[in-house]
C-alpha cells in the first residue's frame, strides 16, 4: 500500500535570498540545512504575520496539523542554523510539492 499523494501547498510571494548563512564564512565550508518553501511559508504566516495555525492552513490549502508539522520542522532547522552556525538553503523540496497558487506571484 503506497502513501496518499502529497497535497499541493499555496505559498505566497517569494524569498529575497536562496541561502541564509553566517557572515564571513564561505557556504561550501558550512553545514547546509534545507528549509523548504512550505516550511518558510508556515513560519512567515504564523510567526511573522501572527496568524493562528488554522488560518495559516486555510491560506496554504492544508490542514492545521500539516501547518503544525511544518512549523515544528522550520523552527527546529532555524534554531539549529542560528545556534550551530549552519547555513539555511531556502527552496522547493525534492518533490516540488510547494505549489504557487494561480493568482499569486511565482517564487524566485
Amino acid at each position: 500500500m503506497s502513501p496518499r499523494p502529497r497535497k499541493k501547498r499555496c505559498c505566497e510571494g517569494g524569498c529575497l535570498c536562496q541561502a541564509f548563512k553566517p557572515n564571513g564564512i564561505p557556504l561550501r565550508n558550512l553545514r547546509q540545512i534545507p528549509l523548504f518553501r512550505d516550511e518558510l511559508e508556515a513560519l512567515k504566516l504564523c510567526d511573522l504575520e501572527g496568524l493562528f495555525q488554522e488560518q495559516a492552513g486555510e491560506r496554504m490549502g492544508v490542514s492545521r496539523g500539516t501547518v503544525q508539522r511544518l512549523l515544528a520542522s522550520a523552527r527546529r532547522k532555524t534554531a539549529d542554523a542560528l545556534v550551530c552556525g549552519a547555513a539555511l538553503l531556502i527552496g522547493d523540496d525534492e518533490e516540488s510539492s510547494a505549489a504557487v497558487c494561480a493568482e499569486q506571484e511565482p517564487f524566485s
